[in-house]
């Protein structure tokens, strides 16, 4: 007879273990959650040692801790591939212009938007950062997204943007979430660059090709040399970053050896999408008008399209991006919070997830996937996190409920009982483990 391997936890007894399992998904296939049934999983050293029923697991695995998931939903951890986390301030006054019929735009060429977020980040020092950017991460954790992506972008001098990225290091070396770090120094146009917008922002784009992004590359290598080059992120749009602008400050980033991301067709699409295509961008984000010979391009590409729900719903506006069309296209659609100051302050992935389903169409286990395993790829991560396979890292939660359809169908409460990241156990539920909470 066998004997069983030693492992550090067994989960067991799910009503349904959603693993999730075969790599990102594409077009139709999108929703493959491969539900085990009364399903439990082995931990050992942060990892998953195996993965099946609970009568499987607990045969095969001898663990130190076992823990009773008493017929509730385990899944793996959220992934958020889009937030803008790290800013100081609020523009909640703005919010009420919106209400009052100002648009996102107009806000923006008023010296308002993103520019009145830049003076109070750049007033802001380190410490001030980190505790601020800690607070909404925990927010994060607690509500289920154990990996997220932070971008710089509130600074737009090199000075600022790196103390942003600095406060993501520093943030994702204490835990226990992790954060994948962005540059996106090409969010706006900072004021000492004002003047005509064409004329400042061409000048603002040759200052990031020709100074900013090789000094990223100086600095990174100088504190951070054990980890890989952020992303390089762009706001293409009208109103912003010309096609041409964008296509020039990705051009040198890659040539700088940073991977890529752009924000495109958020309100007007001019090409942004097939640039990203073009130059091999992991993810195009937003998508909301996105022409249909740059979907059919990204259908065809490695390329993710990140849906931001959370956004249009902030600027009460009624357009979202056509899920139907990307996966019609055979894309791989993922969706994110895009967490932000100004238009979807919002640490929930569980709210993504239910506006997914409502203003998206995607059905309840499509929109989960967007957010776990097609997540994961949007961040390059999809080998290590995003479903429950063996080898992979051990990030799983426990919901609340039986039946995983309660993601989307249900919003505004937080589904989550129990986080496991890595392996170690953050609980809310006293009646599973009440010694660490989240």
């Amino acid at each position: 007879m066998t004997q069983p391997q030693p492992c550090d936890l067994i989960i067991h007894s799910a009503s349904q273990m959603l693993t999730l399992r075969g790599g990102p998904q594409r077009g139709s296939s999108l929703g493959d959650l491969h539900i085990i049934e009364d399903g439990g999983i082995a931990i050992k050293d942060g990892m998953i040692a195996g993965v099946g029923t609970s009568i499987e697991i607990e045969s095969s695995f001898d663990a130190d801790e076992v823990l009773d998931a008493r017929g509730r939903v385990l899944l793996p951890g959220f992934v958020d591939p889009h937030t803008h986390l790290i800013w100081a301030g609020d523009r909640a006054g703005e919010f009420e212009l919106r209400i009052k019929g100002a648009s996102y735009m107009e806000i923006m060429a008023a010296g308002g938007g993103i520019a009145s977020t830049v003076k109070a980040t750049r007033s802001a020092d380190l410490d001030e950062l980190v505790e601020l950017g800690r607070a909404r991460a925990q927010t994060m954790f607690a509500h289920g997204t154990t990996t997220a992506e932070a971008k710089s972008g509130y600074g737009l001098d090199i000075s600022t943007e790196l103390r942003m990225l600095e406060a993501i290091k520093n943030i994702d070396d204490h835990g226990p979430i992790e954060l994948t770090p962005t540059f996106m120094g090409a969010h706006a146009l900072p004021p000492e660059f004002a003047g005509t917008p064409e004329s400042g922002y061409e000048t603002y784009t040759k200052f990031i090709t020709e100074e900013t992004l090789p000094r990223l590359v100086e600095w990174w290598g100088a504190n951070h040399a054990d980890m890989p080059l952020p992303f390089v992120d762009v706001f293409c749009e009208e109103g912003a970053f010309s096609l041409e602008q964008s296509r020039k400050i990705l051009f040198q980033a890659k040539e700088l050896g940073f991977p890529l991301k752009i924000h495109a067709d958020e309100f007007v699409g001019i090409g942004g999408t097939g640039l990203a295509v073009e130059l091999g961008a992991i993810s195009a984000d937003h998508l909301v008008h996105t022409p249909e010979e740059d979907i059919l391009a990204l259908g065809k590409s490695g390329t993710v399209a990140v849906a931001l729900p959370c956004t249009p719903f902030g600027l009460s506006e009624h357009a979202y991006t056509p899920a139907d069309k990307f996966l019609a296209a055979d894309g791989i659609l993922a969706i994110a919070t895009d967490l932000n100051p100004g238009t979807a302050w919002c640490e929930s992935m569980q709210f993504a997830i239910a506006l997914a389903c409502r203003y998206m169409q995607l059905t309840p286990a499509q929109a989960i996937a967007a957010g776990t395993i097609n997540a994961a790829a949007a961040i390059g991560r999809e080998n290590r996190i995003g479903s429950l396979e063996v080898g992979k890292q051990a990030d799983v939660l426990i919901l609340e409920t039986a039946d995983c359809g309660h993601l989307g169908y249900r919003f505004g409460t937080n589904l989550v009982a129990s986080v496991v990241k890595k392996g170690v156990v953050y609980s809310r539920d006293t009646n599973l483990r009440g010694d660490v909470h989240v």
